[in-house]
């Protein structure tokens, strides 16, 4: 359903102080981390640093934010609200679940119109109803749904200009991140990983929604251009035994990001299909890494004209336990002047990467306990411990269980989706993990079209006592942490920094949290009512600062978190933009 208030808007268009319409450019994606009046993408900027160059708002005068207004989502639809609100010409755009979107007037916290996907029965999201968001350009915002869609709004009036299909959902796909835009294309991915279904990069045409080109992730698969088969992507069966790279997952669920000094974008592949390592001649090391079952847990860099890979990394070959190599990568500078890529992998390693060619160049842990390897290799491979990979079922007694271990990280990783921070006046990554553990065993299984393809059981369990959430400033250049802020239940949303020297996140137990960069240490805190797990933004209006967070708990953990969700129940589900500001007057304080 599409809700217009006229009135709201004829009364913003016409009043003195109203903005005049204009539609975003290429040119103004480039720069929106340097523009502190709006925030255009997702990341605040592509490079996804998710750092803000606004320093009114500090470390001597944080105490003094306020909130300003309160905008709820209603009704009963109050699942994990995963989302980044998005700024533009006086209106927040964000995104709720069960795929919404709502247009907000910045000053009042009023609704100017909403949308409602209308999802058909049957979708089958992994992960709860989120969405992560969407992307404006020219006169329209762009957003993803749960049927595995792409829409595009108008701006001013939510009505739809055109609605094209991802995939089938029938199938098992579904699509939750944030589209990416780069020179007038609409980039995606696509979300089912435990559906057996095939990880994909696509391209539009931002006007018309028509396809460009598509790239699959998964060797074998041909991708196309203007609508003809272009290139394979690797090489048929040099990784993939028989005819598993048909189902062979690799999902691009997280969305990607776009370094524009070398043109590229970088997508993360998730996990291959099925977890039972042991069906893909991935848990016995064989000559020439047969079971590496690429592109599957890597990160791709791509051309965003053609859709051609420029490089590949892959962070967990033969992966065996659910680690996903989507998380985002990061473009960044050191100190020294050197172009790199940074991401933290869901299997518990931080790894810097050559901005010109992905290739590989440190890695370090930045959980405590790592039992499935032992270390990174020279080039970037991982050091197997053989004895904690999950157990073969066709060995096993009964050929229905496979030997049962326990793994650390869990399968929902040492970092999960939400999203790290980069500061440029710390030179620090600001990285949300936590520190947990699972008993995991494989499974037979086979394939069936629009049913979960796992082949594995599991219970998670945290590693500590005290905390299972910590958010850790870790220094690119040695892999050090300079402190770590512990918190009880998971931490699952995104982290942002800013020029003030400020580190904003949010907890599953609804404290919104502002940090010392350089310390750690706690500067202020608002109770929001229900677990945080989105991305906060700032932006400056009329002189002042401001600072939003949705709050509304969910999201995997209460759904696949085991012993883990059973300590976090208690939680209360929501949906609500909170919105702050640090009063003029309050600002020299």
């Amino acid at each position: 359903m599409n809700r217009f208030t006229a009135a709201a808007i004829a009364a913003i268009m016409l009043s003195a102080a109203a903005p005049v319409w204009a539609g975003v450019t290429e040119e103004d994606l480039a720069k929106d981390q340097s523009t502190p009046g709006d925030v255009l993408t997702n990341g605040m900027g592509r490079d996804l640093q998710r750092f803000s160059p606004l320093d009114t708002l500090n470390k001597k005068n944080v105490a003094n934010l306020v909130p300003a207004w309160a905008f709820s989502f209603g009704g009963e639809k109050q699942r994990g609200q995963e989302t980044q609100p998005l700024i533009h010409d006086g209106i927040m755009y964000v995104t709720g679940s069960y795929s919404r979107l709502y247009a907000i007037d910045i000053k009042t916290g009023k609704e100017l119109w909403q949308y409602d996907a209308r999802l058909p029965e049957g979708i089958l999201p992994c992960c709860d109803v989120i969405n992560r968001g969407g992307a404006i350009y020219g006169d329209n915002i762009y957003f993803g749904t749960l049927d595995a869609r792409i829409v595009a709004l108008n701006l001013k009036t939510g009505d739809v200009v055109w609605n094209k299909k991802i995939a089938d959902y029938k199938e098992g796909y579904s699509y939750t991140a944030a589209p990416l835009i780069v020179n007038g294309l609409v980039i995606t991915g696509n979300s089912g990983g435990e559906f057996g279904v095939i990880g994909e990069v696509q391209a539009r045409n931002a006007e018309t929604g028509e396809l460009v080109w598509t790239r699959p992730v998964i060797e074998g698969h041909m991708g196309t251009l203007n609508g003809k088969e272009s290139t394979m992507t690797g090489t048929l069966n040099a990784t993939w035994p028989g005819d598993l790279w048909k189902t062979g997952g690799g999902a691009t669920w997280l969305g990607g990001s776009y370094d524009i000094d070398t043109n590229t974008l970088v997508f993360g592949a998730g996990n291959p299909a099925p977890w039972n390592s042991h069906l893909r001649n991935a848990g016995t090391p064989v000559e020439g890494n047969t079971g590496d079952n690429l592109y599957a847990a890597s990160r791709l860099g791509i051309d965003p004209a053609t859709g051609e890979i420029k490089w590949h990394f892959q962070t967990t070959p033969r992966e065996g336990w659910d680690y996903d190599g989507v998380n985002e990568v990061v473009s960044f500078t050191d100190k020294d002047g050197n172009k790199k890529f940074a991401t933290a992998d869901r299997n518990g390693y931080f790894y810097i990467l050559n901005r010109e060619d992905g290739k590989f160049q440190h890695a370090w842990p930045f959980v405590k306990d790592i039992t499935w390897a032992s270390g990174i290799d020279e080039t970037g491979r991982p050091i197997f411990n053989e004895a904690n990979r999950p157990g073969d079922p066709s060995k096993a007694a009964d050929g229905a269980k496979g030997e049962m271990i326990f793994a650390s990280p869990s399968f929902l990783g040492g970092k999960n989706w939400m999203p790290m921070a980069y500061s440029q006046n710390t030179g620090l990554f600001y990285v949300p993990s936590n520190e947990w553990g699972m008993d995991i065993w494989n499974e037979p299984i086979t394939y069936k079209k629009g049913a979960a393809y796992l082949g594995a059981g599991f219970t998670i369990k945290p590693n500590y006592e005290d905390h299972i959430g910590s958010l850790k400033a870790i220094d690119p250049a040695t892999g050090e942490w300079k402190w770590e802020y512990k918190n009880e239940a998971p931490l699952w949303g995104g982290v942002m920094t800013t020029a003030g020297g400020l580190v904003f996140f949010g907890t599953p137990e609804g404290e919104f949290i502002a940090l010392d960069d350089t310390t750690g240490e706690k500067l202020w805190s608002f109770q929001t009512g229900s677990g945080i797990v989105g991305q906060p933004v700032t932006w400056e209006q009329d002189g002042e600062q401001y600072v939003s967070v949705v709050s509304g708990w969910g999201g995997a953990v209460p759904l696949w978190g085991g012993e883990v969700a059973k300590k976090v129940n208690y939680l209360n589900q929501g949906g609500m933009v909170w919105t702050f500001r640090l009063p003029k007057q309050l600002a020299s304080n």
